[in-house]
């Protein structure tokens, strides 16, 4: 039985956390937390907002955020991790705040406060295996926005993750450069 106020919807959901954010709180709190607030100030939540998407929830090191497509998130990620490099380009390697994301399309539950579900778990998932600076998307995405979206996409192949039973399958998003310009209508229609 679900309770009053909850509902199913399909989303687009986005997880990022800051690679070492550990280590990097030990190593220097202070400026640490004066990046975090910044890159939130500056980039995170103003991309995000003007992408169509919502911060659903802070996660101490990172955030989780829904948009209702798919195109919006990848942009809005892609975005996001090239205005945050300079940000970080000006601190020594050892204490810069670089963000891996993952991005997921899927069916998730929300609340008034909250959204859950495999979505939701997998997004989570598909962060954890991106690089520093990197985004990482689920097949659901990348067969979405790969002819939309003038990127390049590496096919990362199957994964396995931690608590999901099948393995999933991964692309990552290459930031360093672009495809082709591509055609405004099909070459065809001359």
């Amino acid at each position: 039985m679900e309770r009053q106020g909850v509902t199913r919807r399909l989303a687009a959901i986005l997880a990022a956390d800051v690679a070492g954010y550990t280590r990097l709180m030990e190593l220097d709190e202070e400026t640490t937390l004066a990046a975090w607030w910044r890159a939130r100030r500056e980039v995170i939540d103003p991309d995000i907002a003007a992408h169509g998407g919502r911060i659903v929830k802070h996660t101490g090191d990172g955030f989780l955020a829904e948009f209702t497509t798919v195109t919006e998130a990848v942009k809005c990620a892609a975005g996001m991790q090239q205005k945050l490099a300079p940000l970080a380009a000006g601190m020594s390697r050892d204490k810069r705040l670089e963000f891996r994301m993952g991005i997921n399309l899927g069916d998730i539950v929300v609340d008034d406060e909250d959204i859950y579900g495999d979505g939701v778990n997998l997004a989570a998932r598909i962060e954890g295996l991106a690089e520093a600076g990197g985004i990482c998307l689920s097949a659901d995405v990348y067969n979405q926005v790969h002819k939309r979206l003038d990127y390049d996409f590496e096919d990362l192949g199957e994964r396995r993750v931690k608590n999901v039973s099948e393995p999933l399958h991964v692309y990552r998003l290459l930031l360093g450069g672009r495809a082709a310009e591509k055609p405004s209508r099909p070459l065809w229609l001359g």
